[in-house]
């Protein structure tokens, strides 16, 4: 009997029809078309075990997807462009009703009237500009994403209704409106070359955006900062602002840094003794509660990491918190956490000592001296150590750094910030702005104050605005002027152009206009340029290609500097006194690294001397999880775990195939593959070099390459003193291989669900 005479399908409108496979298989044959080793009738025969009477056209749509993303394999690579077309069309059906988009204005029009964009698009162009830029949005590459950059573009950026569901704009839209918001106070006879020119960029990946950026620049909500730094004061009214700006904050789509650090130990002195303090703990309950009491809208779920230095009176309480072990009075398990350390706990280490743990109320100056001068610290802990009145506690360092990596292992969320780098190698004069803590994913190295109340005028919450280059992307280093003149111009635009919650928050933005432009696709960088990570083979390709990104965003900086004047501190800039990225790195670097310089440092450094930088800081290497799908490319700095990587998102299970898979698949370098850290941990000491603030960097480990199946303390002290040996200031995620045979059954997880997952 035939099937069609059988079923009927419910149309969007409510009416019932007979099944048209025929027009089904038009719509497979079209997204097939020009792709290799897809098979229509596959797909089709998969889907049809699922069709039943009464169906829904929309439900018929999303099982044919299904079933040809079912199909994505290394064999198969290409399912997943044939799967990418179909929810293309799918979703365009949803968002307009059939397959071609209407005009921009229209569009605009309507969505406006709906309250889902900002009325300022409509009222700051004409309906010429409307038209000019309607012709030069190319619908057509929403053919270039594969399947599960359009999932991630479903579930977390195009503008929609979250609670039906409905999705109301196609991702060119995205594109050109954010370009719009962004230019829209650009003078007329330049912006719509400037939107032109950065609509190209983002819609052919060149330029990878944030989640805040794609899922908020257009929409009445204006805050789009990916990263924002509390430093909380060791005052009930200081961690009362400071829950109440972690609120703010996470309300708006932003991962949260928490500075607790100064907060005094259990035990010490409340006016004079009257009291005791209850310590750290119930005040990082506040902020787990604060960080977790709303969900973002669906776009993500609020995250933080908070911080502490390792020689805090509570730290064997501290550095636990996470740990499975224990009970809900003595544990916080669901923050991140970042210990802080500097050299002269590594001494320490190195040399068999102790390591003396005080409360920084009763040290004066101590906490001050850890950031901003390592001789002053050092002096200052040596002299409270042989002072009997303070209260302290020592123990012997290799416990309590066996004790950090142990949980660090154990948890994979206990992350390292070293502080006397972020300080030493940076563009800040410690002296004037030290940097004391960093944010969610380990990247940001921003100075903070701490708040004394929520209108405080004197405080400073550091805001990040993120972005990335996609290295894949470049067929030349030269390409980078271009694209870096355009990020920095975008993102310095946002600046303006957003919302600012705590007056503490503007305050920073206003004084520094801090930048973090990161990368992603490095690993198919190294696969395309023949290099790999574990043998030293990619340190000269890397020592090049940074120095260029770092170069010429800060020559666009300059630029804008001379067009819009430098940002209000400046003069808390090494910048300011003529010092630049390649005058303080870590010179244990030119042990490993012979490349030379290859740009006019000396031209750029009068430059700045003269006009001055728009921006305090230009770049971060962020873990860009998500965003990276959405240009198929493989994630930040990262090595792939598979050729077909098996992602686990709020949407279910993804597959994604690395770039140009056919071509490269033997080139590429797998994450469990590498035989240790020490060659990943090197390249990133040479990105340090240049990277003005921090790195998301991550350590991995196979214990079934180590005796036993269990990885040594031995093993996991040493890759952390070469971090440091290298100059490397952070250290994000312990990654642990689970034991499966096949890497492309690993599964990647999104970042920590916040909002560095640019």
């Amino acid at each position: 009997m035939n099937q069609s005479a059988i079923i009927k399908v419910t149309k969007r409108d409510g009416r019932t029809e007979p099944i048209d496979l025929d027009k089904i298989h038009r719509v497979v044959d079209w997204a097939a078309k020009d792709l290799d080793n897809v098979s229509v009738s596959q797909v089709e025969l998969r889907s049809h075990i699922q069709f039943y009477d009464g169906i829904r056209t929309g439900d018929i749509h999303e099982t044919i997807i299904k079933s040809a993303a079912d199909l994505i394999s290394e064999e198969t690579p290409d399912y997943q462009y044939l799967a990418a077309r179909l929810a293309i069309f799918h979703l365009r059906k949803i968002a307009f009703g059939q397959f071609e988009p209407p005009h921009l204005y229209d569009h605009v029009k309507r969505l406006t009237d709906m309250g889902k964009y900002d009325p300022h698009i409509l009222a700051d162009y004409s309906r010429e500009e409307f038209d000019e830029l309607n012709s030069h949005i190319d619908h057509w590459r929403d053919m270039n994403f594969s399947y599960a950059a359009v999932k991630q573009l479903e579930g977390k950026y195009l503008v929609q209704n979250r609670v039906t569901k409905e999705i109301y704009e196609s991702p060119q839209f995205l594109y050109i409106l954010v370009a719009m918001c962004l230019f829209s106070k650009y003078p007329q006879d330049t912006r719509l070359n400037y939107i032109k020119r950065f609509y190209d960029a983002v819609s052919t990946f060149k330029i990878s955006l944030p989640t805040p950026i794609m899922a908020g620049v257009r929409t009445p909500t204006r805050q789009f900062s990916s990263c924002v730094l509390i430093e909380c004061g060791d005052s009930l009214d200081s961690i009362n602002a400071t829950t109440s700006a972690i609120v703010r904050y996470v309300s708006q789509r932003a991962g949260i840094g928490i500075n607790g650090g100064r907060i005094r130990a259990v035990g010490s002195e409340i006016r004079g003794g009257e009291a005791q303090h209850t310590g750290c703990l119930p005040f990082f309950k506040m902020f787990q509660a604060a960080v977790k009491s709303c969900s973002q809208g669906g776009v993500r779920g609020g995250a933080a990491t908070l911080f502490y230095p390792l020689w805090h009176l509570e730290v064997e309480s501290l550095l636990v918190l996470k740990n499975n072990r224990g009970v809900e009075e003595n544990r916080i398990r669901h923050l991140d956490y970042g210990v802080q350390l500097n050299r002269l706990m590594y001494e320490r280490l190195i040399k068999g000592g102790n390591i003396t743990l005080f409360s920084p109320h009763d040290v004066p100056g101590l906490y001050e001296a850890f950031f901003a001068d390592q001789d002053e610290f050092e002096r200052l802990y040596e002299q409270y150590e042989l002072d009997p009145a303070i209260r302290k506690r020592s123990l012997p360092a290799i416990e309590l750094f066996s004790l950090m990596m142990q949980e660090r292992a154990g948890t994979g969320r206990i992350y390292i910030q070293n502080v006397d780098h972020c300080n030493t190698h940076s563009p800040f004069d410690p002296a004037q702005a030290p940097v004391r803590q960093s944010n969610l994913c380990m990247e940001i190295a921003l100075p903070t104050k701490p708040l004394s109340d929520l209108h405080d005028e004197d405080g400073e919450i550091a805001l990040c605005t993120l972005s990335a280059l996609n290295l894949g992307e470049l067929e030349s280093l030269d390409e980078l002027e271009g694209l870096a003149d355009l990020v920095v111009r975008a993102l310095d635009a946002l600046l303006d152009y957003q919302d600012y919650p705590v007056n503490a928050a503007l305050n920073s933005t206003e004084k520094r206009r801090s930048l973090g432009v990161g990368v992603i696709n490095y690993a198919y960088y190294l696969a395309k340029n023949g290099v790999r990570y574990s043998d030293d083979s990619a340190i000269g390709l890397t020592h090049r290609c940074f120095e260029a990104i770092q170069y010429y965003l800060l020559k666009a900086s300059v630029q804008l500097a001379r067009e819009y004047g430098p940002c209000k501190a400046f003069n808390e800039t090494t910048y300011a006194a003529g010092l630049l990225p390649i005058d303080t790195y870590k010179k244990d670097l030119d042990s490993i690294c012979k490349e030379p310089l290859h740009l006019d440092w000396e031209a750029l450094r009068a430059e700045i001397k003269e006009h001055g930088l728009r921006n305090s800081t230009l770049t971060a290497l962020m873990p860009s999880e998500t965003s990276s799908q959405i240009a198929n490319a493989t994630n930040g700095i990262e090595p792939p775990r598979g050729l077909v990587s098996v992602k686990q998102s709020k949407d279910g299970i993804l597959r994604q195939v690395v770039p140009e898979f056919e071509r490269l698949q033997d080139q590429y370098e797998l994450l469990w593959n590498m035989p240790n850290n020490e060659g990943y941990l090197k390249l990133v000491g040479v990105m340090q070099k240049f990277v003005d603030q921090s790195i998301s960097a991550n350590t991995n480990y196979d214990p079934q390459r180590f005796e036993g199946g269990r990885v040594p303390m031995r093993q996991l002290l040493k890759d952390l003193l070469l971090a440091y040996k290298y100059g490397v200031k952070t250290l994000y995620y312990h990654n642990t291989r689970d034991g499966a045979d096949d890497p492309n059954n690993q599964f990647e997880d999104d970042c920590a669900g916040g909002a560095c997952k640019i």
